[in-house]
């Protein structure tokens, strides 16, 4: 495969090349421009950067708006960090679609889409928080499609401070926290569908990322954890409040081959840690040795109304439990309609009936201890994935202002066979 050093890769290479004449135009890399940041310099709205396989040692910075980015081959178009920059690509423009590459070896963030100038730049601190004064900035409509993030040291694909967006058909491993993550958006109208999740230390997470937050159709298998939605004082727009996850499978989050998240957790298929008023329909949760889902406080956070409705659970020490701490007790958690043998405390599903607006009891239960990680830079490499369609053949890709959001009545309980290695849940 060839290797494409950027000259100046670690500011984001030059500005050479040339631009087609015209409008909407596809510039090509390396023909029209030598770098994917050059081309990305000239790029017009409504221009599409098509990528040629090769493996790219550069950051790239995508502040032009109505821009697709895209790779002719997801496998074969590598941008990778060396361990050297915190992220492989940046989004800080409206309307950018990101499609069928490949990014690794960064720092930070394998994606990061933004409207936080702090964020952009990675500091300050770890990831990039926000959490002065200053009202939240978003960055407005994006697509993120067929993109492999893999071994970063953060989150493989990152959307913070960011709303109406779409991230899909897409894969993420080896990722120190998670592999997708949604932070800081109310309302977010952010729809994260059909994605693989694996060997991270936490394969979803949401963290004050709520209002038209859907999380439907993934497979959140192999990781530490599958999937958490939490209320954080590091982020703005606090709590969490109002997320849909629906028709995930959530499997088997007790992988030991995985980087070790700072909180230690292990063997949770889904938890909510002062998250509210979401709901849980119809997903599948199996093999778990702490809890298929949990949900507790977070600090002075208390988790409130949450709905867990038409799930199926199996093979998990605990299916459901509840823990509270005296100061912070939950109000309103309820279930109906499970598949379900055990909870914590015992009996919620007729003592914990949707609706329920009175305090929810709170349980304990034993925790495994988890087994040491690994470095995120040890974590297997990825299988090949799924190629976008058409890839070289197609125009640039137009993002909507606002994605289609989708009707929950529609979303199905992933079957039973899903649980086979690499089936995938299709939503689309």
């Amino acid at each position: 495969m060839l290797a494409l050093a950027a000259c100046g890769a670690d500011d984001g290479g030059s500005a050479a090349g040339e631009r087609p004449d015209g409008t909407q135009v596809t510039i090509r890399v390396p023909v029209d421009a030598p770098t994917i940041s050059a081309a990305v310099s000239l790029a017009e709205p409504g221009d599409l950067v098509l990528v040629a396989p090769g493996v790219y040692q550069e950051s790239v910075k995508v502040d032009k708006a109505w821009v697709t980015l895209r790779g002719e081959s997801r496998d074969g178009v590598v941008i990778d960090g060396r361990l050297r920059q915190p992220n492989g690509i940046v989004v800080t423009a409206p309307g950018v679609a990101v499609e069928n590459l490949t990014v690794r070896n960064n720092t930070q963030n394998g994606v990061l889409l933004t409207g936080s100038a702090a964020a952009a730049t990675g500091s300050p601190g770890r990831g990039g928080y926000d959490t002065g004064d200053e009202p939240v900035t978003f960055l407005k409509s994006f697509l993120v499609s067929h993109v492999t993030a893999t071994r970063n040291g953060l989150y493989g694909i990152y959307a913070f401070s960011a709303q109406d967006g779409v991230i899909e058909h897409s894969y993420a491993s080896g990722s120190a926290d998670s592999g997708i993550y949604v932070g800081q958006c109310k309302p977010c109208r952010i729809v994260v569908r059909d994605n693989v999740a694996e060997l991270n230390a936490v394969g979803y997470e949401g963290t004050n990322a709520g209002g038209d937050m859907y999380v439907v159709g993934n497979r959140l298998v192999g990781n530490r954890v599958g999937l958490t939605t939490s209320s954080d004082h590091q982020e703005k727009l606090l709590p969490q409040q109002d997320a849909l996850v629906a028709g995930n499978l959530v499997a088997d989050n007790q992988q030991p081959s995985t980087p070790e998240q700072a909180d230690g957790g292990w063997g949770v298929g889904i938890g909510v840690d002062g998250g509210s008023d979401n709901r849980f329909v119809r997903n599948r949760i199996t093999g778990h040795v702490n809890g298929g889902l949990v949900i507790t406080a977070t600090a002075d956070v208390p988790p409130n109304g949450n709905q867990v409705l038409e799930n199926a659970f199996a093979a998990n020490a605990v299916d459901v439990g509840w823990t509270f701490p005296t100061a912070t007790r939950g109000q309103g958690n309820c279930l109906r309609g499970n598949d379900l043998a055990t909870t914590v405390p015992d009996l919620l599903a007729t003592t914990a009936t949707c609706p329920a607006a009175e305090p929810s009891p709170s349980g304990t239960w034993s925790a495994p201890k988890p087994p040491r990680g690994i470095p995120f830079t040890d974590v297997a490499a990825p299988a090949p994935q799924p190629q976008l369609p058409n890839a070289t053949t197609a125009g640039p890709t137009a993002v909507p202002a606002t994605p289609a959001l989708p009707d929950t009545a529609k979303v199905a309980l992933p079957p039973a066979s899903l649980l086979a290695d690499r089936a995938v849940v299709r939503t689309s």
